[in-house]
């Protein structure tokens, strides 16, 4: 073993001095990139979501007599059943702070506060009775507590969140074909981590499924394309992910070889042109005719406020991203086969057997787990993120006309809340 005397100092220098060894360059790395959403104001500060939408916030079957509190963009709301019909408030009684989720029902068409029998209209809000305070109390219709627009559709219970405007139909929201064709659903809702926008661009990212899902069981035995080539096309009120191409394998420069075939996988397709827009793995069987009749011009697809389509065969996977605060979304998965009679029974089978747990469970579960773990900005995005840039912007544009309107009818919004 050699040995290096260590280097003296030159002649001339103090008594005392040590050379001291050169100092190696930090390892910072090199990450240029975006630092914050300034581009996007508006979407920057929706981290609680965005207010003049209906929102799905739990199944109608989980809402009866009793007072159930959800939280909905930041807000607190109190939601009941009375005679079959479900009403929404804020759920803080303004007495003393009380949740009114705490109280019940001493008259019908009311809900009473818990604490001290202040007592409101479902309907209006108004304050009808103070218990406590007898028949003839003052404070009777002196206080109105806010009140919120209900739906039902699909089996889930949807509220609308807005400035005071008076709400869109809930069935210009909704996907189309779910409101004009009949259809069987399987669902689930589930309270998830992170916030409601890295869950709305997971889904709609171009380049994730490819590499993340395919260790999913629900993709063990289908192709996958390695890398596609892809464009963002705009129909009405939704942005498409419009396939081009795809490469089920490719060599990558000084690295190596990737692939996507395996032996115990379906054969994709040679030709890279070769490429369907109906399901992401190749061409497939024909498509249910409902879903044939759309002509979808990509097989994914977005739309305000959070709203994801992806479009198989047989059946439309969709998922509502539903914004509880800055920290938590409620994650609602939708599968829709468009059958009716006799024919939905295969489909309870089916979903309830495997598809449930496969694709809403383990392959979903992913999704989860990357979105928990998200953290941006900041942000270096590389050329599938267009996809992410055009929905940003599309957030932008749509929610600049919002203000624009309720600008116009003298409605001043809501400052953003978390």
């Amino acid at each position: 073993m050699t040995h290096t005397a260590d280097p003296q100092p030159p002649a001339d220098a103090p008594v005392g001095t040590q050379r001291t060894k050169p100092v190696e360059k930090h390892r910072a790395g090199r990450l240029p990139g975006r630092q914050d959403w300034r581009s996007w104001p508006h979407y920057q500060a929706a981290k609680a979501g965005f207010r003049g939408y209906w929102y799905p916030v739990c199944f109608s079957n989980q809402v009866t007599g009793k007072p159930k509190q959800v939280t909905l963009l930041g807000e607190k709301i109190v939601i009941i059943r009375d005679q079959g019909r479900v009403y929404a408030l804020s759920d803080r009684c303004p007495h003393r702070g009380v949740p009114l989720s705490c109280g019940n029902q001493q008259f019908k068409g009311t809900l009473s506060c818990v604490y001290h029998g202040w007592t409101f209209d479902l309907d209006s809000g108004e304050l009808v009775a103070a218990i406590t305070d007898g028949p003839q109390s003052p404070i009777r219709g002196k206080v109105v507590q806010p009140t919120y627009d209900v739906e039902e559709r699909l089996g889930m219970v949807w509220i609308f969140v807005g400035d005071g405007e008076k709400p869109h139909p809930i069935d210009d929201q909704l996907p189309e074909e779910l409101v004009s064709n009949p259809a069987v659903l399987g669902a689930r809702i589930q309270p998830r981590e992170g916030n409601w926008r890295f869950a709305c661009e997971n889904g709609y990212d171009e380049g994730h499924a490819k590499f993340l899902h395919r260790t999913a069981l629900w993709r063990m035995f289908k192709p996958m394309p390695v890398w596609n080539i892809t464009q963002i096309v705009q129909r009405g009120r939704w942005i498409y992910r419009t396939q081009t191409e795809q490469h089920w394998d490719a060599d990558y420069p000084g690295v190596g070889t990737w692939t996507s075939r395996a032996w115990y996988k379906a054969k994709p397709p040679k030709d890279p042109k070769q490429v369907s827009n109906i399901g992401n793995t190749g061409p497939g069987k024909d498509p249910n005719p409902v879903i044939a009749a759309q002509e979808f011009p990509g097989f994914a697809s977005v739309s305000m406020p959070g709203v994801l389509r992806i479009v198989y065969p047989s059946f439309i996977h969709y998922e509502f991203y539903v914004p509880v605060d800055e920290n938590d979304h409620l994650y609602v998965g939708v599968l829709a086969e468009f059958r009716e009679g006799w024919k939905v029974l295969p489909f309870y089978a089916k979903y309830l057997g495997w598809v449930r747990w496969l694709f809403h469970g383990q392959f979903s579960g992913q999704d989860k787990w990357m979105v928990e773990v998200t953290d941006a900005p900041p942000e270096k995005l590389y050329r599938p993120d267009e996809s992410l840039l055009k929905w940003r912007k599309l957030a932008e544009d749509v929610t600049e006309e919002r203000l624009e309107k309720l600008a116009a009818d003298g409605i001043v919004p809501a400052e953003p809340r978390v």
